[in-house]
């Protein structure tokens, strides 16, 4: 079995989630020790050692950064990885640079990807550990068993999927980006991502899944953690992928394609150095527009129509550069009038849910 042997610390305050992540464990051969808070889990680690520490950030008596911050003094070099439905990317920042080797996002929806991530704490880069073996990386059967208990409950893919939006605004120190998406239904067939890179870069994407159904929810989990793979290692300088739109995509439409999940992604990804406002844009797909916004509207850049991530025979994205001037701001937008009016407009909800306007949104990128 995969995890054959490997001695495992799981630091979780929420009982219910603790014993499906061990009995998971379990079964894929790990030996795992069990603690309900950050310092039972301190005293555990100072017992016995560990191969692999997976906590959760937020607990009871002392917390997960405080308990790796503790652990990294008594033990350093033992791997870690946060599990956490935290969304503040600081948090997740200070335990990464506090000795955590990777992290993931609640809800983990796949337990594969847990499992993979124990790899990549051993065996290397993730790269390397994707080339393991795929069928561990992502099973086929595992994620068909999700996929049918999504399928079933309407309700649970939503509540998946929602947990992943960020608030209508995200501030950042010289810069904010702002959107509205409009759904339908109960899982949105659109997604939205940004994070702060470093200090002068920010990367903020728009997605668009086909077909539209609880595989949606889904993809956003796969998404968003494979994002967030690229992005724990530009920070921890192993990889610049992350700040490089057209590598981005390629990365993603490979992972897509290999994930089983049989979903088509159009998807605009864009990358801007906030100390020259220079702007890298990629885009696959012909779902969205990109604009520059200023005094009098938009104006759309022309980035050719490709084919949608998660295709066999998938080429190159479509690239721009350029570069903001002062007062403008950098939009991506579904193409319909509607949503260009109230995107000129300046409304912004973030995520809801609404049947007299069509699907789909826009997302605005405005440096300071």
């Amino acid at each position: 079995m995969a995890l054959k042997e490997l001695t495992i610390l799981f630091v979780e305050d929420d009982p219910v989630f603790r014993k499906i992540v061990t009995a998971f464990l379990e079964s894929r051969g790990a030996i795992i020790i069990e603690a309900d808070d950050g310092e039972l889990g301190l005293n555990c680690f100072k017992k016995q050692d560990f191969d692999v520490v997976l906590a959760d950030l937020s607990m009871p008596n002392l917390g997960g950064l405080e308990m790796l911050k503790a652990m990294n003094k008594y033990r350093p070099g033992t791997p870690s990885i946060i599990i956490s439905g935290n969304q503040a990317m600081s948090n997740v920042v200070d335990a990464l640079r506090n000795g955590a080797s990777d992290y993931l996002v609640k809800p983990v929806a796949d337990l594969y990807l847990i499992e993979n991530a124990i790899q990549e704490c051993l065996n290397g880069s993730l790269e390397e550990s994707l080339q393991i073996d795929e069928l561990e990386s992502l099973s086929y059967m595992e994620l068909n068993q999700n996929l049918e208990l999504l399928e079933q409950s309407e309700e649970a893919a939503k509540s998946v999927q929602q947990q992943l939006f960020p608030p209508s605004r995200i501030e950042y120190s010289k810069a904010a980006i702002d959107y509205s998406l409009f759904n339908t239904n109960e899982v949105s067939a659109h997604f939205i991502d940004t994070a702060m890179l470093d200090d002068s870069h920010i990367m903020m994407y728009m997605a668009h899944f086909h077909p539209h159904d609880n595989r949606a929810a889904f993809a956003s989990v796969l998404l968003k953690s494979f994002v967030n793979h690229k992005l724990k290692r530009y920070q921890n300088k192993l990889s610049t992928v992350i700040a490089e739109p057209f590598n981005m995509l390629s990365y993603l439409n490979d992972r897509m394609l290999k994930s089983g999940l049989d979903i088509y992604v159009d998807m605009t990804y864009v990358v801007i150095n906030l100390s020259n406002y220079r702007v890298a844009i990629a885009q696959a797909g012909a779902e969205f527009r990109c604009y520059l916004r200023n005094s009098e509207g938009l104006s759309p850049l022309a980035l050719a129509e490709t084919l949608q991530l998660g295709m066999v025979n998938w080429g190159n994205p479509s690239i721009q550069f350029r570069t903001l001037m002062p007062g403008e701001q950098l939009c991506i937008s579904t193409n319909v009038s509607e949503h260009k009016r109230q995107l000129l407009n300046d409304q912004f909800h973030g995520l809801i849910h609404d049947t007299n306007t069509p699907p789909g949104g826009y997302i605005q990128l405005s440096a300071s």
